[in-house]
C-alpha cells in the first residue's frame, strides 16, 4: 500500500486525466484507473462518428498509458445509468421551454456517485478528475470547490452539486496549473501526440453539437406537435410563425428565420402556449434571479444579503449580487442588469475564488426601476 494512499482515476483518454494519472502515480499514490463509457452514439441517431470521451480510441490511449506505467484499469459502463437520467432531464428540461447543462446534472448524480461506488469496492481512498478547480478543507471542516488557477480553464461551475461526502474524497491537482503547463508535462512525459491534441467542446450525446437534431430524433413526432407556434413581440403581438419552442433559447438572436428590420432577441418561452417571445437586446436585462435545488458547499446556508460572485452560466463572466432566503430557493439581486438569463442553467455563488454554493434558475425578474 502507498503511503500516499490508493486512488481512483477517471481517464478518458484524453491529455488532462492522463496528466492527472501520471503525476499521482510519480507523487506516490497507489493509481488505478477507470475509463467510463457514457454514451452510444448509435443511439443518437445523429450518423457521427464517435468523438471525444466515449470512442474506442480513447478507451485505449487510457489503457495503454496505464499498462505502460504499470497501474491497473478498468472499463466501466454506465451508460444505462448516464442514459436513465441524464439524456432523460437534457430532454423533459427542452420540452419545459428551459436551457438545461447536462454536464452539471451528470457530475452530481452519476459520474462521481459511479466513481465514488467502484472506489470503495476496490478500497480505494480517493477519487482523482482532470477538472481545472481545487478542493480543499476550509477551517470551518467543510470541503471547498475553488477556481483554478487558469480562468481560461476553470471548471468550478459545473462541479457545484457534489456534496460533501463526495469532495471529501476527490482530489483534482490539475486547479494549480495553467493548461499550458499540462501541455508540457505531456510532452516531457513521452505523450507528445496527447500535448497536441485538440479539446472537444460538444455535449458527449450530441457529437455534432446539434441539440435540435438530436430532441427530433429522442422525441417521436416532436416537430409535427411543436411546428407552427408563434412568435410574438414583448407585448403580445403575433409576429410570424416558428418551428417549435423547444428549438429556442433564451438569448438566441441567429437561426430565427423572421425578417423585422432590426435585431430580434428571444426574450421569453411559452410552452404551453407554444409562443416565443422576441425582443430587442434591453430586454433581456434583469437583475433578480430565483434559484433552487441548491448544493450550498463552503457553508452550509447564508444569511440574507450576504454579497456574492454569481455565474449564470460556462463563460459568463460573472456579477456581483446579493443573496436572500425564500420559501421557494434563494433570490439573487444583481448590482446591475445582467442579460440572458436561462431557466434551466446553473447559478453559481462565489466568494473570491471558492463556491460557496450553486443551484438551478427557475427564473429571472424583469428590471426593477
Amino acid at each position: 500500500m502507498s503511503r500516499k494512499g490508493k486512488v481512483l482515476v477517471a481517464m478518458s483518454g484524453g491529455i488532462d486525466s492522463t496528466v492527472t494519472a501520471l503525476m499521482l502515480h510519480n507523487e506516490g499514490y497507489e493509481v488505478v484507473g477507470i475509463t467510463m463509457k457514457t454514451w452510444d452514439y448509435a443511439s443518437s441517431g445523429t450518423g457521427s462518428k464517435e468523438t471525444g470521451c466515449c470512442n474506442l480510441d480513447s478507451f485505449n490511449d487510457a489503457r495503454q498509458a496505464a499498462v505502460h506505467h504499470g497501474f491497473p484499469h478498468f472499463i466501466l459502463d454506465i451508460r444505462e445509468e448516464f442514459g436513465d437520467f441524464v439524456i432523460e432531464n437534457f430532454v423533459e428540461e427542452y420540452l419545459a421551454g428551459r436551457t438545461p447543462n447536462p454536464c452539471v446534472m451528470c457530475n452530481t448524480h452519476i459520474k462521481w456517485r459511479a466513481l465514488l461506488k467502484r472506489a470503495n469496492a476496490l478500497n480505494c481512498d480517493f477519487i482523482a478528475t482532470g477538472h481545472y478547480a481545487e478542493v480543499r478543507q476550509h477551517s470551518n471542516n467543510r470541503y471547498v470547490i475553488s477556481k483554478g488557477l487558469d480562468e481560461t480553464k476553470d471548471q468550478s461551475y459545473v462541479l457545484w452539486g457534489l456534496d460533501q461526502e463526495l469532495l471529501s474524497r476527490t482530489i483534482m491537482p490539475l486547479g494549480k496549473y495553467r493548461k499550458t503547463e499540462i501541455r508540457q508535462m505531456a510532452h516531457d512525459m513521452g505523450y507528445p501526440e496527447l500535448a497536441k491534441k485538440s479539446e472537444s467542446y460538444e455535449i458527449c450525446f450530441v457529437p455534432d453539437n446539434d441539440y435540435r437534431g438530436f430532441l427530433k430524433h429522442r422525441v417521436e413526432g416532436l416537430e409535427e406537435k411543436v411546428n407552427g407556434g408563434w412568435f410574438v413581440d414583448t407585448h403580445g403581438k403575433k409576429l410570424g410563425k416558428h418551428k417549435g419552442y423547444p428549438f429556442y433559447t433564451i438569448g438566441q438572436r441567429k437561426g430565427l428565420e423572421i425578417a423585422l428590420g432590426k435585431p430580434a432577441y428571444v426574450t421569453a418561452i411559452d410552452p404551453a402556449t407554444n409562443t416565443v417571445v422576441l425582443g430587442e437586446e434591453k430586454d433581456l436585462e434583469q437583475n433578480d434571479i430565483l434559484v433552487n435545488k441548491i448544493n450550498w458547499v463552503k457553508y452550509d446556508g447564508i444569511t440574507d444579503g450576504m454579497e456574492a460572485f454569481t455565474k449564470i452560466r460556462y463563460k459568463d463572466k460573472g456579477a456581483f449580487s446579493n443573496l436572500y432566503n425564500t420559501d421557494t430557493g434563494i433570490k439573487a439581486r444583481f448590482y446591475e442588469n445582467v442579460k440572458s438569463i436561462a431557466p434551466g442553467q446553473s447559478a453559481v455563488f462565489y466568494e473570491g475564488n471558492d463556491v460557496i454554493g450553486g443551484g438551478i434558475i427557475q427564473r429571472g425578474e424583469l428590471t426593477l426601476s
